[in-house]
């Protein structure tokens, strides 16, 4: 594996049982330690299936790779300790606090006691939900469930950050607090794997990309020169050049 290499796989499959054809078809990709990767694609192209491989929460059909070093197909353990997931779907239980949610969820992490509650306390104020952290869940907005659900896949301070659509459905306030958030954590380090089909904020947000569709990486690299290359004024042309405009539902 590249030293330089966060993530490195060759090859990957998944075909889901019954299916027509492969939700990942034949996927090789490579993302660098502290870069801000933007897996992008229409529905259905398998964006969701990928990062829930490069996870270890869905085994693939065949193909290899490491995770922080450690092997894809063997070592799911490690790579789960070495990483955070912020899902699609909130994943915090409506009945409690915030703090409580996220009191249980750094416990999970192995976080305790003075340490727990400063992180809990520090990343609280920063997305602007400390005077909100003994109300539950339940009552707050949209944007206000995706802060929390952020903070919850970072209390650890995971080496790679997984996100899928981290953004969908939120208020402009809340999006731009989510993605200077993750410009900062990148900057202490932090390797973010990103997925979304908000072209613009991707464009913003990712140092590298690529995009997916059918199950296939149909064009990888820097977004600018991707741009560039392509002689598109901006992203969202570039992506609408490479997937087409039909529909997909």
């Amino acid at each position: 594996m590249n030293s330089n290499a966060a993530i490195e796989v060759s090859n990957l499959i998944k075909i889901y049982k019954n299916a027509a054809s492969p939700a990942v078809n034949d996927i090789s990709l490579t993302i660098n330690k502290g870069a801000i990767y933007g897996l992008l694609g229409p529905n259905g192209a398998g964006k969701t299936t990928t990062i829930s491989m490069l996870c270890g929460l869905l085994k693939p059909s065949s193909g290899s790779g490491y995770v922080q070093g450690f092997n894809l197909n063997n070592q799911l353990e490690e790579i789960k300790k070495s990483i955070g997931v912020v899902p699609q779907e909130i994943a915090l239980y409506p009945t409690l606090t915030a703090y409580e949610n996220l009191q249980y969820i750094g416990n999970m992490y192995g976080l305790k006691g003075a340490d727990l509650k400063q992180k809990i306390a520090e990343h609280l104020k920063i997305v602007g939900l400390d005077n909100v952290s003994n109300k539950r869940i339940e009552t707050f907005s949209g944007g206000m469930k995706r802060r929390i659900n952020l903070i919850a896949g970072i209390l650890h301070t995971p080496k790679i950050l997984f996100l899928d659509e981290p953004t969908v459905g939120v208020d402009v306030q809340s999006r731009n607090m989510i993605t200077e958030h993750l410009h900062v954590l990148n900057k202490q380090g932090m390797t973010i794997v990103y997925t979304s089909h908000l072209m613009e904020e991707a464009e913003n947000l990712c140092s590298d990309i690529a995009i997916i569709d059918t199950g296939k990486i149909i064009t990888q690299g820097k977004p600018k020169e991707l741009i560039q290359q392509h002689n598109c004024s901006n992203l969202e042309q570039l992506f609408l050049q490479l997937t087409g405009k039909k529909l997909r539902d």
